[in-house]
């Protein structure tokens, strides 16, 4: 008894999802009274197997599988006219109820039965009967028999049940709506959605919802109508005209109905409310943005910048941190609650909310009084939440002065920045327009951001501090980058390695020397951070100590050399923790290379002399470049060897370059390329002729970016000379009687240069140097007299000995000479030479007008 004619092609009694009992293509027979059939429908001869001819005028018992049912079959039907059975879910039992579930009428019953196909083969049959006019008494009664495969009548009830229940249940929503998007059946009368009619038959999405959700939703249903594609999750916000700030996000799926000859029926829609797992996902991937803004800076600034981008605009509409003054420069905020903390604001976001752009310095002083937890920033050391604000910028019922920041916001809330006991700020949200008002679930994100964010400032304070320490370290052990002698002008660059600590073991250093000479030193500690930093320390003042004995360099450097070999021995013998504490202490190599060298303006020569250090390049005024030729020693440190130093002439404007090896050897190629490339730096960056001050910064102006590979230091110092007139020198004898004799030249030296001013001190203590040497030393005695920025008088002789003043006793008449010299000369000392040793003295020279000297 299967339907004919089922439009869907190649479909089976299996498949059928139509009423099995449709009087289209239904398989029936009519039976008479005695149970004879005396019709069959085409639809019954294929259901059966046979032809119409075979079956009828004969009992419809023979069509049984079983011929000894039939009284079984009789006897449900007697059993259906004394109750009403519901059926059991195979459909085996005969029931009175139709197929909604109420009464058929009487006489009529259902049940199931096995049939003998055509082909030999048992077919399982749910059928149905309706009587026609039994009850009349004349015998001719008769009935009309609908029948279907047992399965397909089974699957249809399901499917029925099915139906009916999901329009029944309110956890999923479900909508059918016709082919002009009206909807035609929904449930959701059963879900909690405010603004949404009861009635909502013919009604179109745009009658109740916003017409931007409408717009979004019926887009998407007249895609599937047009293409017959299914439309699996899509997500969308829905607001109900009656409640624009409430709204829900919803998830969408829907699917084409076809009428039997293939026209578009309408939509069937299924949705469901995942406004809370997508606002947990919301926050959950909030929470990992902000987390990962905190996590890309140890600067307090771009923190909380990038941390303020993140919260405006997807947690609110505006956002803003204030932080304690103190926290900007590494100070810790106090932690007693006896303070007033002022808090600046240092970072906003949402400029179209009406809040200033990042980097206005908007101060809102916020006062904690006497005896108050200072962690109640945000109302007893939590969150506060503020809903309900009015339009304008006063606060309603109460509010927070810091609520009214932001023009028309309807919610706001903040959180304190907390760690450790101690508040360095708090995070602002508020929200406006049509978003929804913010709750205790965004309250808790930000408390929870507000403690991480806490964290981070906390780390970015003390980075902030110990950075500045140790840049100030750093700086205090280097001097000015740029300085003006009268033998030279010098230029220095450094970069550190560690770009973050700002710190290293590289060093250059200008140091100033008797008779207008100056030292250039240039060195490079192993390793790098504080450790090398204070190596480098200790290394430059051992050079200034020594410079200022005005050794050889060769010399300097094996005194050096022999500091080095102290340090590490010393750093043998220290244990390797701490005993007090269990930290373990920074170590590393003492070793390091130095370039020493010494420049003399009136000479304009130069002597060096190296440890491990590169050679200097040699710039010349016509711009040309050169290495000096030096035979390096070996690194400080190693001992037992000797430094051999070098004399270069140098023309009065030519630029030594002095450099540490990060310079040369930055890529993967060898020392020979890193100083072809440094030449090639200096030729571009005309150091001959442009300010040293400019040129420095062009030859590292394109080093790699980040962290490099070594530390870079690089000094640059072009040469002057002392003019032949601004010098006199003049050979004495051995004799006492000399010494009037030096100080008339000096008094007439003095008139000639216009120095009148000093002859008096210059006279007497050309005398007492003179003298000296001569009672002291012998002869012969060399007198010299420099002028550029200071009046310099020395003397050379012979002897080796250092003068050595002392406290003259009241009865002693000598003893004096050099502490009169030392009263009278701005700085006065000693140096050996290869011929002996000079004693010299330095003078300031006399103002004259406009307050420079001569």
């Amino acid at each position: 008894m299967r339907r004919a004619g089922d439009r869907r092609a190649g479909a089976t009694g299996t498949d059928r999802d139509d009423y099995p009992f449709a009087v289209a293509g239904t398989a029936a027979a009519l039976l008479d009274g005695d149970g004879t059939v005396v019709a069959l429908t085409p639809a019954a001869e294929v259901l059966l197997g046979r032809r119409s001819s075979d079956v009828c005028g004969r009992p419809v018992r023979e069509l049984l599988a079983d011929a000894g049912g039939w009284e079984t079959l009789l006897a449900q039907r007697m059993g259906v006219s004394r109750r009403d059975v519901g059926p059991d879910p195979d459909g085996s039992t005969a029931t009175g109820r139709g197929e909604q579930g109420h009464p058929d009428p009487p006489g009529c019953w259902e049940g199931r039965v096995t049939l003998r196909h055509g082909s030999g083969h048992d077919l399982d049959v749910g059928f149905g009967v309706l009587p026609l006019d039994e009850g009349r008494g004349d015998g001719t009664a008769r009935f009309l028999v609908v029948g279907a495969p047992a399965d397909a009548l089974v699957r249809w009830r399901q499917d029925r049940a099915l139906t009916r229940e999901l329009f029944l249940q309110g956890r999923v929503g479900l909508a059918l709506f016709d082919a002009g998007l009206r909807l035609l059946r929904t449930n959701s009368h059963l879900l909690p959605y405010t603004g949404v009619p009861v009635d909502l038959g013919g009604r179109r999405l745009g009658d109740f919802l916003r017409a931007e959700d409408a717009d979004t939703i019926d887009a998407q249903l007249s895609e599937v109508l047009r293409t017959g594609a299914p439309l699996i999750g899509f997500s969308t916000a829905v607001r109900t005209l009656a409640d624009p700030l409430g709204g829900r996000e919803l998830s969408f799926s829907a699917f084409r109905l076809l009428e039997s000859d293939g026209r578009a029926m309408g939509v069937a829609t299924v949705f469901t409310d995942v406004t809370d797992n997508q606002r947990a996902r919301g926050r959950l991937e909030l929470l990992y943005r902000a987390t990962e803004a905190l996590s890309g800076s140890l600067s307090v600034m771009r923190t909380v910048e990038d941390l303020a981008e993140v919260l405006a605009p997807a947690l609110g509409d505006a956002a803003a941190v204030d932080l304690a003054e103190t926290v900007l420069t590494g100070g810790e905020p106090p932690a007693d609650g006896r303070h007033t903390l002022v808090l600046l604001r240092m970072a906003v976001a949402g400029a179209e909310a009406g809040v200033p752009r990042t980097g206005t310095a908007h101060v809102e002083p916020v006062e904690v009084p006497e005896g108050r937890d200072p962690g109640d920033l945000a109302g007893n050391g939590h969150g506060v939440l503020v809903t309900g604000l009015g339009r304008d910028t006063a606060p309603t019922g109460g509010a927070p002065e810091w609520t009214a920041a932001v023009p028309g916001a309807h919610s706001a809330m903040a959180a304190p920045l907390s760690a450790r006991g101690i508040v360095f700020g708090r995070l602002l949200v508020w929200r406006t327009g049509h978003r929804r008002s913010l709750d205790l679930d965004d309250l808790a994100l930000l408390e929870e951001i507000a403690a991480r964010a806490a964290l981070a400032v906390d780390n970015a304070r003390r980075y902030t501090k110990e950075r500045r320490t140790a840049v100030g370290l750093q700086r205090s052990l280097l001097p000015p980058a740029t300085c003006e002698r009268p033998a030279l002008e010098a230029a220095g660059a450094y970069l550190p390695a560690d770009a973050d600590s700002g710190v290293g073991g590289d060093w250059f250093d200008v140091i100033p020397l008797s008779s207008a000479r100056v030292a250039l030193v240039v060195g490079d500690v192993a390793g790098h951070g504080l450790h090398a930093t204070a190596m480098m320390g200790r290394l430059r003042s051992a050079v200034r100590a020594l410079a200022d004995l005005d050794l050889e360099p060769e010399e300097l450097l094996a005194h050096l050399d022999d500091l080095v070999l102290q340090v590490a021995a010393e750093a043998e013998s220290e244990e390797p923790g701490n005993a007090d504490t269990g930290i373990p202490l920074p170590g590393g190599p003492a070793g390091a290379t130095c370039l020493y060298t010494v420049y003399d303006p009136v000479a304009r020569s130069c002597v060096m002399a190296s440890a491990g250090h590169p050679p200097p390049a040699v710039v010349a005024p016509d711009g040309t470049v050169d290495w000096v030729d030096l035979s390096p020693g070996p690194p400080l440190g190693v001992g037992g060897w000797p430094f051999e130093a070098v004399e270069r002439d140098l023309a009065p404007g030519s630029v030594l370059a002095l450099y540490t090896d990060g310079l040369i050897e930055r890529g993967e190629g060898d020392v020979d390329e890193g100083m072809r490339d440094l030449a090639d730096r200096l030729r571009r960056a005309e150091v001959a002729q442009r300010p040293l001050r400019h040129a420095r910064h062009d030859i590292v102006a394109d080093l790699p970016p980040g962290r490099l590979r070594d530390d870079v230091t690089l000094l640059l110092a072009r040469t002057r000379e002392v003019p032949a007139d601004s010098t006199a020198t003049w050979l004495l004898d051995a004799d006492p009687a000399v010494v009037a004799d030096a100080r008339h030249l000096v008094l007439e030296q003095l008139t000639r240069w216009d120095l009148d001013e000093l002859g008096f001190t210059t006279e007497l203590v050309a005398s007492e140097l003179v003298t000296n040497a001569i009672r002291y030393a012998g002869g012969p005695v060399r007198l010299r007299l420099i002028r550029t920025d200071a009046l310099t008088c020395e003397v050379s002789d012979p002897s080796n000995t250092q003068p050595r003043m002392r406290r003259a006793r009241t009865s002693e008449e000598g003893g004096r000479g050099l502490y009169l010299v030392a009263q009278l000369s701005r700085r006065w000392g000693s140096r050996y030479t290869r011929e002996g040793k000079t004693v010299w003295s330095e003078q300031s020279l006399p103002l004259v007008p406009g307050g420079h000297s001569p």
